[in-house]
């Protein structure tokens, strides 16, 4: 038996070697761009329906595909809404409740398992998504009216909903929708006890290394059913300095970097090799008030708070003018369900001391809690607000921490946060921030109003569009009133960007890397 073992070794590490030796010789031929991109922060997992947050959703949106696809480049500037097929080659109304999707077929995942309805099943299933124990509390917000998902077919899935949803294909569009393969999630959630930290997805790019807090480097995934990647590698690297992301550009270092601050601009476009290109976002930059605090639990004061910010201000000095400061917590890309006629975020310092003189405020110490780096201008903008609470008589203290996170209870005051419109309607950026699955009522607990949530559980069954922006009217007129919290602006994001590579940003913090966006010139 010694010599057959002998010969088997032998075969084995010749094996190898002509394996090792044929990879070498790939990658000596695969001319495509290893491209680094230096980011403030990075996601600790890439759990899809997990990592919902800017930081997250900017690296899984290469590595994970949804059924449908929301085509940002089908309006000039990178803030389409047009609806086209991702994953799902169709899709069809059966009745009011019921959502038929045909899917593609020969897709792979990128540990080459296909595609197939019962992966799709599994992504929403109770097991994974939606049940009443789901670790995907967030992510299973996003689909309140699922009642069920079967696959009737080896590409066939149907959706059913508890009541009329008007808005199930944009779900299918937006955030914790990134299919996952069954199998391999359910292996490594075995091997974790809990959720798995890097399940399989379809996507353009897959984990090839993963540095908490460092980096994540994702190599091409070749066999994608977009068309090949056209860089061999991305790698994400935590920079959070902003000066130090713009020397790595310019250097060399780095190929794109986010977070660019307005009064860079001009610097980085007077290279010849690089530029910014610049989107605002459908994202604005928000505060939250504990309105369970003895200190804010008058709301007399929360909306004189809210009434001391001269957000254009801000946006002059901290922006170059060229954020945009909303009026109400919605969007123009709305259409029809954007209210044009709101003024919710008017500036009246006198109206605001009023309201404090009313609510009989004595000067107690109000603080306000920042990440110093999170979010582009977060601080600048900290240190503004701390001086126009001033003038009317609110004594407001900055606490600049960077376990902002983790704050709870009487510990937390005041906080900045962002929220991001998911998909066209209130329901993806109001109600989805503020209702129950949302921070404040999930998360941090500073606020709930019943009101408000019947509302929005009304609006997310209704049909009849005149009904919707009733709905919609009445929770934007809680919000305002109740003052939970307040938007700031709508900021402007910025990149800096090799000139060589052919690339739009969103109006979303998704980075979208697939071939029909990245080119190399």
């Amino acid at each position: 038996m010694k010599p057959i073992q002998k010969s088997a070794r032998t075969l084995v590490v010749a094996t190898a070697l002509l394996t090792a030796f044929g990879a070498a010789a790939t990658a000596q031929e695969d001319s495509r761009p290893n491209l680094t991109i230096a980011v403030a922060g990075l996601p600790p997992t890439l759990e899809p329906a997990k990592e919902l947050s800017n930081v997250g959703t900017r690296i899984t949106y290469s590595v994970y595909d949804t059924l449908i696809r929301r085509n940002f480049l089908s309006e000039e500037g990178g803030g389409g809404s047009e609806l086209t097929p991702g994953l799902a080659e169709s899709w069809e109304r059966v009745d009011d409740r019921t959502l038929e999707v045909r899917l593609r077929s020969g897709v792979t995942f990128q540990n080459g398992s296909g595609l197939t309805a019962q992966d799709v099943a599994f992504t929403f299933s109770p097991e994974r998504l939606t049940g009443p124990d789901t670790l995907l509390p967030e992510g299973a917000g996003y689909f309140s009216t699922l009642e069920s998902v079967e696959a009737v077919g080896p590409l066939t899935v149907r959706f059913v909903t508890t009541e009329p949803d008007p808005l199930l294909e944009q779900r299918l569009a937006s955030w914790a929708s990134w299919i996952v393969n069954a199998a391999d999630w359910r292996a490594k959630a075995e091997e974790t006890g809990g959720l798995p930290r890097f399940p399989v997805g379809t996507g353009p790019y897959m984990l090839n290394e993963f540095q908490a807090d460092q980096e994540i480097r994702l190599e091409a995934f070749d066999d994608y059913y977009g068309g090949r990647p056209t860089a061999q590698s991305v790698t994400f690297r935590a920079v959070p300095e902003d000066a130090a992301r713009i020397s790595g550009l310019v250097s060399g270092e780095f190929d794109i970097v986010t977070n660019i601050a307005p009064d860079q601009i001009a610097q980085i476009n007077s290279y010849d090799d690089i530029e910014t290109r610049s989107v605002t976002l459908a994202n604005s930059h928000v505060l939250v008030y504990n309105t369970n605090h003895p200190v804010l639990e008058d709301k007399r004061i929360r909306q004189a708070l809210n009434l001391a910010i001269d957000r254009d201000l801000l946006n002059a000095a901290l922006w170059s003018g060229e954020a945009k400061v909303p009026n109400s917590h919605q969007y123009p890309e709305y259409g029809d369900m954007y209210d044009d006629n709101r003024d919710d975020l008017r500036y009246d310092p006198e109206a605001a001391k009023a309201l404090l003189e009313e609510a009989g405020y004595d000067g107690t110490e109000i603080v306000y809690s920042t990440h110093p780096s999170y979010y582009l201008n977060a601080l600048p903008a900290a240190q503004a607000l701390v001086e126009m609470w001033k003038a009317v008589g609110l004594n407001v203290s900055l606490n600049v921490t960077e376990d902002l996170n983790n704050l709870r209870g009487d510990d937390l005051m005041m906080r900045n946060w962002s929220n991001s419109t998911r998909y066209p309607d209130p329901l993806g950026a109001l109600w989805l921030a503020w209702g129950p699955p949302g921070g404040p009522q999930q998360t941090w607990m500073t606020w709930s109003n019943d009101e408000f949530n019947a509302a929005g559980r009304e609006l997310e069954v209704t049909t009849v569009l005149e009904e919707r922006q009733a709905l919609a009217t009445e929770m934007l007129d809680i919000w305002a009133d109740d003052a939970p919290g307040t938007i700031l602006y709508q900021p402007l994001e910025t990149y800096g960007v090799r000139k060589s590579l052919k690339w739009q940003p969103y109006t979303f913090y998704y980075m979208d890397l697939r071939p029909d966006n990245l080119e190399v010139e």
